[in-house]
């Protein structure tokens, strides 16, 4: 039986990465798009609630593109994979994004969000992340991206998402493919003021990236920056196991 992968993003239906995805992962399965109306970079894993989700077949050179959700990437998992799928999927990948999604910016992606969320609804999940703001060649992403969906279903990973980076360098000058853990990198922000014509005051948030002094060369952001694929597992459960103990001593206790 053939695959079938749902396929996502958060730079919006018309993004030029979700568009190489699917033309890479199209030789391998039949890809169903549902992904946002608009961008919604950095919206981490919100869902709405207090409206109702606009759903839109969206149209490309004439033909059906997929449906356009005027809502979050977790929205579109969770619409997409219970109403607009049409069947069981086997895939979820999310991506191509335009921009790395390491470390400390893993918790505000809605890239990586998206793969949570199917994660969390038992489906197998991927995002995929080309280390780049500028408009860039996503071809040799979206080849690994065909890779790792392989990978996959072929090694099931109960309730984890793979979370990947790749280089936005020539293809030959990847330095190799590293299992790397979160490191602590992350956006150093600013704001940029500004004064409207009525002379209302407002802010841009502004930055960049930036690892650590201690950050550990294990880490998804360091072998990134050394020119590696970087693949790190993801799960939604963010308890601190090794704390449990230790804080259940500490609280019985005091109260």
């Amino acid at each position: 039986m053939a695959k079938r992968f749902l396929l996502t993003n958060d730079d919006g239906i018309y993004a030029r990465g979700l568009s190489a995805l699917y033309q890479e992962l199209s030789r391998d399965a039949e890809c169903i798009i549902v992904a946002p109306e608009v961008e919604q970079s950095a919206v981490g894993h919100a869902i709405t609630i207090s409206r109702p989700l606009m759903v839109r077949k969206a149209r490309k050179n004439g033909s059906i593109l997929g449906y356009a959700v005027l809502g979050t990437p977790a929205d579109c998992v969770k619409i997409g994979l219970d109403e607009l799928a049409g069947g069981p999927v086997d895939l979820v990948v999310s991506g191509i994004n335009r921009g790395a999604n390491v470390g400390i910016n893993v918790l505000y992606s809605g890239t990586v969000s998206a793969a949570t969320e199917a994660a969390i609804l038992g489906v197998p999940s991927l995002a995929v992340s080309l280390d780049t703001h500028e408009e860039a060649d996503y071809s040799a992403a979206a080849r690994f991206a065909r890779k790792m969906a392989a990978f996959i279903l072929g090694n099931p990973l109960s309730n984890i998402a793979l979370n990947v980076n790749v280089p936005a360098i020539p293809e030959g000058e990847i330095r190799g493919v590293v299992v790397a853990r979160q490191g602590r990198a992350r956006l150093m922000e600013s704001f940029d003021k500004r004064t409207d014509p009525r002379d209302n005051i407002y802010y841009w948030l502004a930055g960049e990236t930036q690892l650590p002094e201690q950050e550990q060369d294990d880490t998804d952001a360091s072998a990134l920056k050394r020119g590696m694929i970087t693949v790190t597992p993801i799960h939604f459960d963010l308890t601190r196991h090794d704390l449990l103990d230790g804080l259940q001593h500490l609280v019985s206790k005091e109260f």
